[in-house]
């Protein structure tokens, strides 16, 4: 599974920017949509706004974890904090210096938003 968060709010977004943001069900601002990784539309879908969000494989422990704390039964929409500690200096650039892109692991970043 692949754990998308939307990092980035809504002003100053291109329409076609918020339009993909709302296909893949992140409307606000620190929401998180599990994703299977076969899904080869929804992936298309990241890589287009790949600069407002957060994503990376999660491991099964930590689904387990978002669905005890923040789900649903059957749920795969999140509404998390913002992260504990806050987010590094560079928020606004692009992995590996930001938050922002692909991470290989974001583990770390749904415990401190946990």
């Amino acid at each position: 599974m692949i754990c998308v968060i939307r990092i980035a709010g809504r002003v100053g977004r291109k329409a076609d920017e918020k339009e993909t943001l709302k296909r893949l069900n992140l409307n606000t601002k620190f929401s998180c949509i599990l994703v299977d990784e076969k899904d080869k539309i929804r992936k298309g879908m990241i890589e287009k706004v790949k600069h407002l969000v957060s994503y990376g494989a999660i491991s099964d422990e930590m689904i387990k974890k978002l669905k005890d704390k923040r789900g649903r039964k059957g749920d795969k929409f999140y509404n998390l904090h913002p992260p504990r500690g806050g987010f590094k200096k560079s928020t606004k650039i692009m992995f590996p210096k930001g938050i922002l892109g692909r991470h290989e692991n974001i583990d770390k970043l749904v415990e401190r938003m946990l």
